[in-house]
């Protein structure tokens, strides 16, 4: 069993998509990082795994988004020179619907606020220059050129070598039962199946069990199952090849918005396409049996 240490500067509770780059940039600041993980690294259990996601800089739901996703993107670009991994895909993307759809409209006033490069077109536009989409006459389009496709596990596998590379302590298959903010000395503890921890600073990144951890702050979190689908396309995937088909979201008339991928995996991958915003409340304890992670 573990016992109760003082030497780290910072324990970050979860190493998925937000923890792993947060052990990597306070370990490459110098910081002293533990880092704690109920799976395996890059596992199949998490909020990061899918192997892919979509990245856009003009955010329909809110501008106040843009100047993070444009940090983003520089912090991609980066960790892909740093670890040597294809970590972002360029695409280009499309938000879909009518002149007033979220979609449309509030991908537009993001732009406008931002000063984003942008493209708008009309359903014919849309035909001619992306033949796999067949909107509607009503139906007009937001084009984003540096829009693309983020790869969730590369992501996470990269920052988790760099950090450890930076002298991070990385700890997998340990589950952590409790914390507090303000324990002896002033110091952030944290109870796991193993043993106790504590350090200066806790930064706490547990995605889908974000529920249990964070229960103690008074903060309602609900968590969603989203379920995504592989179709293969009528005649194959070659016209649905990243460098052909972008990202998109594509909002009805009614407002019901879905969202997709080129195709990524070859010719027996298919296309993604999903609901967006349109999951299931879940317990992951109750969907997932712990032993089929990757650890």
């Amino acid at each position: 069993m573990a016992s109760s240490r003082t030497s780290h500067d910072v324990i970050v509770v979860g190493l998925g998509g937000m923890g792993s780059a947060a052990a990597y940039h306070l370990a490459a600041r110098g910081r002293r990082v533990l880092g704690l993980e109920r799976f395996g690294p890059a596992h199949n259990l998490g909020s990061s795994h899918g192997g892919s996601r979509i990245y856009r800089q003009a955010y329909f739901e809110d501008p106040a988004y843009v100047p993070l996703l444009l940090r983003a993107r520089e912090l991609w670009e980066k960790l892909a020179a740093d670890s040597g991994r294809e970590v972002f895909t360029e695409t280009g993307g499309l938000m879909i619907g009518r002149e007033s759809s979220a979609a449309f409209a509030g991908t537009l006033r993001s732009a406008h606020q931002w000063g984003l490069d942008h493209e708008v077109l009309g359903a014919g536009d849309i035909r001619r220059r992306f033949p796999t989409f067949n909107p509607a006459p009503e139906d007009v389009a937001f084009y984003e050129r540096r829009a693309g496709i983020a790869l969730p596990e590369a992501t996470v596998t990269a920052h988790l070598d760099l950090a450890r590379a930076h002298g991070a302590e990385l700890h997998f298959a340990e589950t952590v039962l409790g914390w507090e903010a303000d324990g002896p000395g002033g110091k952030a503890r944290v109870v796991t199946d193993r043993g106790a921890y504590t350090a200066d600073r806790l930064v706490i990144a547990p995605g889908a069990w974000a529920p249990t951890l964070l229960s103690g702050l008074g903060v309602s979190v609900s968590v969603e199952r989203q379920v995504m689908y592989w179709f293969q396309p009528v005649g194959g995937t070659r016209p649905f090849r990243p460098d052909r088909h972008p990202v998109y979201i594509w909002e009805d008339p009614d407002g019901t918005q879905i969202y997709g991928f080129p195709s990524l995996d070859g010719p027996e991958g298919g296309a993604k396409v999903a609901f967006f915003r349109k999951g299931v409340p879940s317990d992951p304890d109750t969907l997932f049996d712990p032993l089929r992670a990757r650890v």
